[in-house]
């Protein structure tokens, strides 16, 4: 990485001997100002006196209406860089492209799930980029193919489009009509189209909804979330299908760091809203059955700080999972009485009471049993809870065991209320997703579907899970994976870390077909479980991993790497480094910090403009996530934060590659921050290591929507990352 002999940090040499200058940002410097933001002073408790002020050299790359003349051109020449600066992978690219569609079951259904008289599925053909949405009679089931009813084929919608995001459908209680939200820009804004089931024919439509939404029983109604101009969900809308009269606002929040949302109980009683922040919530419910779907929303325990909850229901009872404002930081189930919903009244399940060691996620009622997903020592678990007549106590507990170590297990598509029977998700490093039914009286397992990966035998690899000690003594996990005959222990391979650790997100073991391209190459795949994420509990986030600990969750990412290199596994120069949205700025700050730890990084759609952005409040998500980061006008918070701010401490040392991807309409990092960071990295490194900046000018935050251009933008991605690491051959 010497840059001894190098020209200018902007200017490359391709295969063909040709010198390539990379883009200039022109600087433009504008003033930013940290201390007292406008129309937002209430929300900072110790304003910085006086007021700082920054000067932003490339504020102006930001176009909220993606518009500018200028801006756009740059984008351009940035893309016509970056494929200029990769000619030489056209090849290979085309070669991963065609490894990666070759571990796709192009032709494929998923499992069928039941819900009423139908069962409902998503198929995918050969050659067609979209899902097609079908259902065919619970009954009869030997008659599957006569009796297959097509409801929406995405594939016909999306010709005309460049972008087409249609997340699912949702049939009515009387299954005949559904409802699905579409977003043509992944700007995430959704109209909502209702469609008359038999027929095909669109009876009403919604436009730019939350696309958070829900039927009432009658199927009468819809409910449906709004967005304000920071993409802020902040209304609740009911809509009456085939009225003219105007839709009703039945709640808005007007704290800016509450996101609101909506949900309906499985036994379909309740509509539920939720009015969240990053530490506290507060929710809602209107009885459908005693009330229908024109009634009232009555609170459920006002907002107290830090006091977090989420209700379910069953029987004549609430089940509450909550943190009862830090008193169970870990999370318990609580119950109450549907006419006494108020925190007074909420009492603990008897034989199933709170344990700090037992990390709670998520709870699913039905009829007689409570499935409550949680953590236990690093991994997801699966609790059965079998409830007595009362519904206030556990009549039997057991915990569902599975086989491999380590996997994960999730939720399923479940829409049944009267059942027996769960239906959950399953994988590992190794293993294909799993469709599982499991009895929760009988204690059985079937499996009903496993994702077929062509060309894929399971025996070929293999996964472990190591642990890494931080610099400050605690022990981090590492999951990784890799294939058996690439690997001799003791010798260092070439490893790919990839890392989040922020909002307590858990970064779990899942299997991904398209790195099947780097494992077959002798490419290890590892996962940094680093704090910031809730992997070790929900402490792992709130007490060292945000706010004025956040710098820990860099450390941790770097003590794994080194840990992976004094064990021999990797070595610096044979390791990539990964991460995504605040994943990117992960691996923005780790590259600040310590610039030797890997030959390559590739971030995508990274959060780097952290000062900036988190200092204007009109920007999305940013009021929100003064909860997460802290706020840059506190003074309590402006030195840390700038501190690993990843653009604000770029400076002038030897980086490696970097590959950098981003969506124009991206509303939750705006691609004005991945381009500002090619800018100032190319502006001040000292080395001739590439910096490349590409931006899918027609997708958001989530990559394209077309499922081969997502495999060939991964393609065009790990063809980078394998050539910087010496393993570009067709």
């Amino acid at each position: 990485r010497s840059s001894t002999g190098a020209a200018h940090p902007g200017t490359m040499r391709v295969s063909d001997g040709r010198s390539l200058s990379a883009p200039v940002a022109e600087k433009k410097p504008k003033p930013v100002r940290f201390g007292k933001p406008e129309g937002h002073e209430k929300c900072v408790e110790r304003p910085l006196d006086p007021v700082r002020e920054h000067l932003d050299p490339y504020a102006w790359l930001r176009c909220d209406d993606r518009k500018d003349p200028q801006v756009l051109e740059h984008l351009r020449r940035e893309n016509e860089y970056a494929e200029q600066m990769t000619q030489h992978l056209q090849e290979f690219r085309q070669t991963l492209y065609r490894e990666m569609l070759g571990h796709v079951q192009e032709t494929d259904d998923t499992c069928p799930h039941p819900h009423g008289p139908y069962q409902y599925y998503v198929k995918t053909l050969e050659g067609k980029s979209y899902e097609i949405h079908c259902r065919k009679p619970t009954s009869n089931q030997a008659r599957v193919k006569a009796e297959e009813q097509v409801l929406l084929d995405v594939n016909a919608m999306a010709q005309e489009l460049e972008y087409c995001d249609v997340p699912g459908i949702d049939p009515s209680p009387c299954h005949e009509m559904y409802v699905y939200a579409i977003d043509t820009k992944g700007s995430e804004d959704y109209d909502l189209v209702v469609v008359n089931a038999s027929t095909g024919e669109e009876m009403d439509r919604v436009p730019r909804t939350g696309g958070c939404f829900e039927w009432d029983e009658q199927s009468a109604f819809l409910f449906y979330t709004k967005r304000d101009k920071a993409q802020r969900q902040f209304q609740i809308w009911r809509h009456k299908l085939g009225s003219q009269e105007e839709d009703a606002l039945l709640l808005q929040e007007n704290d800016e760091l509450f996101n609101l949302t909506l949900s309906k109980t499985l036994s379909g009683r309740f509509i539920v809203t939720n009015s969240s922040s990053t530490e506290t919530s507060e929710e809602r419910f209107l009885d459908l059955e005693k009330e229908g779907a024109e009634g009232n929303l009555r609170l459920l325990q006002e907002r107290k700080y830090g006091l977090l909850y989420s209700v379910t229901h069953r029987g004549d009872n609430f089940y509450i999972e909550t943190n009862l404002g830090k008193q169970a930081q870990n999370f318990t189930l609580l119950v109450c009485n549907i006419e006494e919903p108020a925190m007074d009244h909420w009492e603990a399940i008897k034989g199933f009471e709170y344990d700090p060691d037992r990390y709670i996620t998520d709870a699913v009622c039905f009829e007689d049993h409570i499935a409550v997903f949680g953590r236990q020592d690093g991994f997801t678990k699966l609790w059965i809870l079998k409830m007595d007549g009362s519904g206030r106590g556990v009549s039997s507990l057991h915990e569902v065991e599975f086989e491999e170590f380590p996997s994960t297990v999730s939720r399923g598509i479940n829409r049944e209320f009267k059942t027996d029977v769960i239906r959950v998700g399953y994988q590992s490093l190794v293993s294909p997703r799993s469709v599982i039914d499991y009895n929760m009286d009988k204690k059985t397992k079937e499996t009903k579907k496993v994702k077929p990966v062509p060309n894929y035998n399971k025996t070929l690899y293999a996964s472990e899970r190591l642990m890494a000690t931080a610099r400050d003594g605690v022990s981090i996990p590492i999951s990784i994976v890799y294939r058996k005959d690439k690997h001799v222990p003791g010798r260092p391979e070439h490893l790919m870390l990839y890392g989040y650790g922020s909002y307590g997100i858990c970064n779990d073991p899942f299997f991904s077909p398209s790195n099947l391209v780097l494992l077959d190459r002798g490419v290890h795949f590892a996962i940094a479980h680093i704090r910031g994420g809730g992997e070790m509990g929900r402490a792992w986030y709130e007490d060292q991993g945000k706010y004025l600990t956040k710098k820990n969750t860099f450390y941790d990412f770097i003590d794994v790497a080194d840990h992976l290199v004094a064990s021999n596994w990797t070595k610096p120069e044979r390791m990539a480094i990964h991460g995504r949205s605040a994943g990117g700025l992960l691996v923005g700050a780790v590259l600040n910090m310590r610039p030797d730890i890997c030959k390559v990084c590739l971030a995508g759609v990274p959060f780097v403009d952290l000062m900036c952005t988190m200092s204007d409040p009109s920007i999305p998500l940013t009021v929100p996530e003064w909860e997460e980061w802290g706020n840059p006008h506190d003074e309590r918070y402006y030195d840390y934060m700038l501190s690993y701010s990843p653009i604000d401490n770029v400076s002038a040392q030897p980086y490696p590659a970097v590959m950098i991807a981003a969506g124009l309409h991206d509303p939750r990092v705006a691609y004005w921050e991945p381009a500002k960071w090619a800018a100032k990295l190319r502006e001040l490194k000292t080395d001739s290591n590439p910096i490349i900046l590409k931006t899918e000018m027609s997708s958001g935050h989530f990559s394209a929507s077309d499922r081969y251009k997502y495999l060939r933008e991964k393609a065009f991605e790990y063809a980078f990352v394998l050539d910087q690491l010496g393993l570009c051959q067709v």
